[in-house]
């Protein structure tokens, strides 16, 4: 079996790789039977002469390979048939504008295992670049904020070359006494967190938060049934939620009245409510200056963000009254960062962090025999075909 890494293509470009030299490293001294090759870079975190510097093999054709592995999506020119292919496709939303990949990767008989599809045997996902997006995306709010009033000017993130520089940056400056409210107590949830904890903001209750005034910077980090009730009242678990996402709604409004800062980290699955809603931006007791929407799902549960943003461009205004887009130096805005690529601007951390769930979870499927069927539920594609765990892509294929 031949493993090709391959160059990024995307623009803007991602220097994010799934391997680092020292993962391949691992990867060929666990399994001497793997053959691997590295397609050279010039924008790869890691350089080609890392790679070759501990012996792994660089060239600018690798097309001899059996499985290729990148992160972004793969222009739809440079697919190779009869391949298999790992990478983020962004399609299992039926996002519109991928439409032609997916529709590419089948008329080419092509074997697609997306990153997002690599789940356990209870759909909790194994491996992603979550952690760091909300590393960088708290970071970045912070960010915000101290524009926004100007209070401080950090550095952009990819200026800097780890977690630890961006806590440092931050620990710099005193905060006034803020409220943060934090969805999500996922990988990007978390991952929020730690640059929360590693500025020594003190966490409180959910109630508490609500209800009490501090003299200091404080924040609460809120899970689904915090921030959602059932239309008919009833309190029950988590579980009802995620199965019968349309007997909710958000009540979220509660925390736009104390709250200063909104990280948002959460994951929303296709029907579930809106989480902040244009008709509680337009409430006149709404008291949130910069929603930091991690998640960043473009025309979703978060009303102010209208696109996402760019690494270059990470912030933009939202103004509510009009439902528009406006400078975030406008007086009556909401400051927005929305940026989709966080951990972008993290390449070596997210990178090295990446290639350690991968190697931890995915890698021993190709030599078990897939004994705890991690690529059998990944696999999106087949002999041409949508597998039957996402035969529910097959209308968004057809469409024009």
């Amino acid at each position: 079996m031949k493993f090709g890494i391959v160059k990024e293509r995307k623009n803007p470009p991602d220097r994010r790789v799934v391997f680092t030299p020292d993962e391949l490293v691992r990867l060929q001294q666990q399994h001497p039977e793997v053959t691997v090759q590295v397609e050279s870079s010039d924008i790869r975190v890691f350089s080609d002469a890392d790679y070759e510097s501990l012996g792994i093999a660089v060239a600018n054709d690798i097309s001899d390979c059996d499985v290729f592995f990148g992160v972004k999506e793969f222009p739809v020119d440079a697919l190779l048939p009869n391949k298999k292919y790992f990478f983020f496709s962004h399609t299992i939303k039926k996002q519109s504008h991928n439409r032609k990949l997916l529709q590419a990767v089948l008329a080419k008989n092509i074997e697609l295992y997306d990153h997002e599809t690599i789940v356990d045997v209870n759909n909790k996902r194994l491996i992603g670049f979550g952690r760091y997006a909300g590393i960088v995306g708290a970071y970045n709010g912070f960010r915000a904020f101290g524009i926004k009033y100007d209070l401080f000017n950090l550095p952009k993130a990819e200026t800097l070359k780890s977690k630890e520089d961006l806590v440092v940056r931050l620990k710099r400056h005193t905060l006034p006494n803020i409220k943060i409210v934090l969805t999500g107590h996922g990988k990007v949830g978390m991952g929020a967190k730690e640059i929360l904890d590693g500025m020594k903001i003190k966490q409180v209750s959910t109630n508490d938060f609500l209800t009490k005034i501090y003299s200091q910077a404080v924040y609460t980090q809120i899970d689904v049934l915090d921030y959602n009730k059932r239309l008919d009242g009833q309190v029950l678990d988590k579980t009802d939620f995620y199965r019968n996402p349309q007997e909710y709604t958000s009540n979220f409004e509660r925390y736009t009245k104390v709250a200063d800062i909104f990280i948002a980290g959460h994951f929303h699955s296709n029907g579930s409510p809106d989480i902040l809603t244009l008709e509680m931006l337009k409430k006149s007791d709404f008291k949130i200056k910069v929603v930091a929407d991690i998640s960043c799902d473009v025309e979703g549960p978060i009303a102010s963000t209208l696109r996402a943003s760019t690494i270059a461009e990470p912030f933009y205004g939202f103004l509510p009254s009009e439902n528009k887009e406006v400078p975030y130096t406008h007086p009556g805005s909401i400051m927005v960062m929305a940026v989709d690529n966080l951990p972008c601007e993290l390449p070596k951390d997210s990178s090295e962090g990446f290639g350690e769930m991968f190697m931890e979870h995915v890698i021993p499927a190709f030599f078990n025999g897939d004994k705890d069927g991690i690529l059998a539920r990944a696999k999106m594609t087949e002999n041409g075909k949508l597998t039957p765990r996402f035969a529910y892509l097959q209308d968004y294929v057809d469409g024009e």
